[in-house]
């Protein structure tokens, strides 16, 4: 039988299996403490462009690869490996900033075959993560956004986009820019072991607050549900949420592609053992009996009755708490290129 490792105090899993791509892989007998560590990447792209039907963007910016904030569930955990390094704890203790992504941005957006299209911060991983309190690569982008008028969603679940009032507010005069705070639970013992290093849940509900007084469309994404876990609580996050100022609602089915099913499982285990049954059964009770449906379309909400029974539940709560479930247009109108202004005399 294996031994399971115990859990790390302000880490999402104490696991680091090794990438599917790499042959060789070392099990150390004593694991020391876990330190982030940063490397810096000079990118050759920073745009990239979305082709599933099922998400509703086409172009996202990540500045960052891997993510600190330590969501367990984390669905992007897989793209660590094309790196060669862990989805476990590699992809949240190494970390990747790509520091020309400001500079890259400029060079897309003036380039004269760019058609103005709204772009999404991050898509992957989070952009407020906490090494952007630093590095300020994020704030680099909304600069360069501001100052050419240019049109963009952020998805983030840290009260540090609040930092950045002063870019957001100016992209909003021209009705381009739209944040979705990320709400999953408003349990904070649950929080902490299920999202280690993100914001705590009330400090969510403050940023929504605070963006919805600045004048910022904004609005709340509860995601993922996790069936048997934070689904009850639906009814309650959107409440707590319209009533912090959100106007718009969202959400995602958990997903558990390639090794983040097994991640998540073991965080079960040594979490919440007592209840890791059923929330496996219910989540295969929505996936066709497996963990994960990779296919488009049901990868994000799911399939049978329990999925529906959630969708209901989520639209009727929308309603009745006067949430959107659809985010205001952006406007593409006030773009401008440096010196085209110029041309008008």
């Amino acid at each position: 039988m294996t031994t399971q490792p115990s859990p790390i105090q302000g880490r999402g899993t104490s696991h680091n299996p090794p990438t599917r791509y790499k042959e060789l892989h070392v099990e150390l007998d004593e694991r020391p403490q876990p330190r982030t560590h940063v490397r810096q990447e000079r990118a050759r792209s920073i745009l990239a462009h979305n082709k599933s039907p099922d998400i509703p963007f086409t172009y996202s910016l990540n500045p960052y690869r891997g993510c600190e904030h330590g969501c367990v569930y984390c669905y992007a955990r897989p793209t660590h490996e094309y790196l060669g390094l862990s989805p476990g704890l590699d992809f949240e203790t190494r970390l990747i900033a790509k520091v020309n992504a400001a500079e890259l941005l400029r060079e897309a957006l003036c380039d004269p075959r760019w058609t103005p299209t709204p772009i999404t911060f991050s898509g992957v991983t989070d952009p407020y993560q906490p090494i952007e309190r630093e590095l300020r690569l994020t704030r680099a982008c909304l600069e360069v956004l501001a100052e050419l008028r240019h049109p963009a969603s952020i998805i983030t679940k840290s009260h540090l986009v609040t930092r950045d009032l002063d870019r957001l507010t100016e992209l909003a005069s021209h009705r381009a820019i739209t944040v979705l705070v990320s709400l999953t639970t408003l349990d904070g013992a649950l929080h902490q072991k299920l999202e280690p290093r993100a914001s705590h849940p009330r400090r969510r509900l403050h940023t929504i607050q605070a963006l919805a007084e600045a004048g910022i469309p904004v609005g709340v994404m509860t995601a993922p549900i996790i069936p048997g876990l934070n689904d009850t609580e639906v009814p309650r996050l959107l409440k707590a949420a319209a009533g912090a100022g959100a106007s718009f609602a969202g959400y995602t089915l958990l997903r558990l592609p390639g090794p983040v099913a097994p991640l998540f499982d073991a965080w079960l285990a040594q979490h919440l053992p007592d209840r890791r049954e059923r929330v496996l059964s219910r989540i295969r009770d929505m996936r066709g009996g497996d963990l994960n449906t990779p296919g488009f379309g049901a990868r994000m909400r799911g399939q049978g009755d329990g999925a529906q029974v959630l969708r209901g539940l989520f639209h009727q709560s929308c309603r009745r708490v006067g949430l959107s479930t659809r985010g205001p247009n952006l406007s593409t109108r006030a773009f401008r290129r440096p010196g085209e202004q110029l041309t008008l005399f």
